[in-house]
């Protein structure tokens, strides 16, 4: 299992002795033979006389440019992890029966890869049985949430004081917050709007409005919620 691993590293640019090895003390140490160690009976002297190169086999690395070479493969290694296609939270999932769910997995891809931008309002009753609502980028969801829970239907997606905008209807607590994805414009005659930070294009979620420029407006009629509303945004970079 090891080799394989280390091949695999070497096939992505990653070289063999800083795949093979966790420290430089096991680099030196697979050099020295029992005979050494039958003569020399000190593990740290077989080391040093490795390093400075009168032990061992062929051109020894020294400490420094061992590190680098780790911490160049330790990059390597990160830059792969990213690069892996993140798995879909709601693959594989039967969702039947379920319109919010099924409208969040058809979506989850094309959000995930920044193609498209979803708020989703939600108002329904916490587990105290208050009333409330608020509107959740689903896509900074996604980021900082495993959302599997929610598509196995062992958790419900509900609005949070750390979403975008948040209200308790029976506290009358009110929070709004910017995400990576929107700015609240909250004080305003037109209402409660959201600006992209992309495109910098308006989201308008007042229903009597247009929704705004590439965005479109969404009802989901289901009976996991009291109300449901996606807000889609096509996001375009500006040029």
């Amino acid at each position: 299992m090891i080799d394989e691993e280390v091949a695999e590293l070497q096939a992505g640019g990653v070289d063999a002795i800083t795949a093979e090895f966790n420290t430089y003390e096991d680099y030196l140490d697979r050099q020295i033979t029992s005979t050494d160690l039958y003569y020399l009976e000190d593990i740290e002297l077989a080391r040093q006389l490795v390093e400075l190169g009168y032990r061992g086999n062929g051109e020894i690395l020294k400490r420094e440019e061992f590190d680098s070479r780790k911490e160049a493969a330790e990059m390597a290694r990160k830059q792969k992890l990213h690069n892996k296609p993140k798995k879909l939270a709601s693959a594989m999932k039967e969702l039947t029966g379920f319109p919010l769910l099924q409208a969040l997995a058809q979506r989850e891809e094309a959000v995930r890869s920044g193609k498209l931008t979803t708020i989703v309002f939600v108002r329904d009753r916490n587990s105290k049985g208050q009333e409330v609502s608020g509107y959740i980028d689903y896509a900074y969801r996604l980021k900082t949430e495993n959302l599997e829970c929610v598509f196995d239907r062992k958790k419900r997606l509900m609005p949070k004081p750390s979403d975008l905008s948040f209200y308790n209807w029976e506290t009358q607590t009110s929070t709004s917050n910017p995400s990576p994805n929107f700015q609240v414009i909250a004080d305003n005659e037109a209402g409660l709007l959201f600006k992209n930070k992309r495109d910098r294009k308006i989201i308008n979620v007042d229903p009597r409005a247009r929704p705004g420029d590439n965005s479109t407006r969404t009802e989901v009629h289901t009976d996991e919620y009291m109300q449901v509303v996606l807000y889609d945004h096509v996001t375009r970079r500006r040029s």
